[in-house]
């Protein structure tokens, strides 16, 4: 990290949450806002290298973006929250772990390698919230980079965001603790985790735990965040019969309705040998997850060439109930978040909270 970098996010830091910082008997400082669990000395970071003990204080990210767009909602993707609508999307700069497939390395690892590169933009929560309202995005995430090495800002946006009416969620590696995860429901209703293999020693090599972000699933579903899960099948990585089936089976035990998006991934970064994802792989992942009896399986990333694997169809009757190419709803037949043919509920987050008194029974729960 360049010393003019490092100045330039120091001056739009902030004294961390309480909630997400411990201090040690010897006086270093214990992030408690990933997996990571960082001991930060004085004067050092966290592995992600934006959480920074100076003086005795853990000064972390606020007061910028280094992203922000309206994007569809299922860009993110959430499938099962208000289809077609848009979410007003917000990222800032560093990772917690180092995925040498990152397919957003630009601002994910601009703190840890000198060929990517990032801006920021000086903003206050209020305006992003204002931002949201006024563009009509129902939804707001913090995306683009990892989320949770920024939660104590994310929460601050999202406070003011919640006082709109407006829902919040994380587009997230899921390489949490329970501490932040808790920190972060009283302002959050969506999460989606990015399970990204089934192997501890696959994560490993990219700096995190399995164990931890099957954990990080689980509490979210307990704690009542909608949950989503989505795998980027790399070839030679994670896409052998093994892992696939294992992902599978392991959301299909823990609740068959959550919803799994299997995704293409294409060469960048430092996985540039090899091949890209193609239409067969993602179908044999597809089939994986309906095999393994999960209700809700997607292929992304190439659009309108999966066969009907975008669409939502009704897990009881079978009926088509959203039609999807891409990040384009074609048709969406859903009924007060049930199906008009046979009454089937099915979960998700379709009706924006004050609006309509009419809310699925199951909306916010993966059951």
């Amino acid at each position: 990290m360049s010393e003019e970098l490092r100045q330039v996010l120091f001056s739009h830091s902030m004294p961390a949450a309480p909630e997400l910082v411990r201090r040690e008997d010897d006086g270093a400082l214990r992030c408690l806002a990933c997996g990571n669990r960082c001991r930060v000395a004085e004067g050092g970071s966290g592995i992600c290298r934006v959480r920074m003990n100076c003086g005795g204080e853990l000064r972390v990210p606020g007061g910028y973006v280094a992203g922000l767009n309206v994007d569809p909602i299922e860009k993110k993707p959430f499938y099962h929250v208000f289809p077609g609508q848009t979410a007003l999307s917000f990222g800032m700069l560093g990772c917690n772990l180092h995925c040498s497939f990152c397919q957003n390395w630009i601002s994910s690892q601009v703190l840890k390698d000198a060929q990517s590169g990032g801006a920021i933009r000086p903003v206050t929560a209020q305006r992003l919230a204002d931002m949201a309202a006024e563009t009509g995005a129902p939804v707001m995430v913090s995306t683009y980079n990892e989320p949770l090495i920024t939660a104590d800002w994310a929460r601050e946006v999202f406070e003011k965001a919640c006082d709109r009416g407006i829902v919040c969620g994380f587009v997230s590696n899921g390489y949490a603790t329970p501490e932040a995860i808790a920190f972060l429901r009283p302002v959050m209703k969506l999460y989606k985790v990015d399970l990204k293999c089934f192997s501890e020693s696959r994560y490993r090599e990219l700096g995190g735990r399995l164990k931890t972000v099957l954990e990080t699933i689980s509490l979210l579903r307990e704690l009542g965040y909608w949950v989503e899960v989505v795998t980027l099948v790399v070839p030679g990585f994670n896409d052998d019969s093994e892992q696939l089936s294992g992902m599978a089976g392991m959301l299909a035990a823990l609740d068959p309705c959550i919803p799994w998006h299997v995704t293409a991934f294409h060469r960048d970064y430092r996985r540039t040998q090899g091949r890209d994802t193609n239409s067969g792989d993602l179908r044999r992942a597809y089939d994986a997850g309906k095999d393994a009896g999960l209700r809700y399986v997607y292929a992304g990333n190439l659009p309108g060439r999966m066969a009907g694997a975008e669409n939502t169809y009704c897990p009881q009757c079978g009926a088509l109930l959203i039609e999807r190419c891409g990040f384009q709803v074609r048709m969406n037949r859903l009924a007060n978040g049930a199906c008009p043919l046979c009454r089937h509920a099915i979960p998700g987050v379709w009706v924006r909270p004050g609006l309509n008194a009419e809310t699925n029974e199951s909306e916010g729960r993966n059951t």
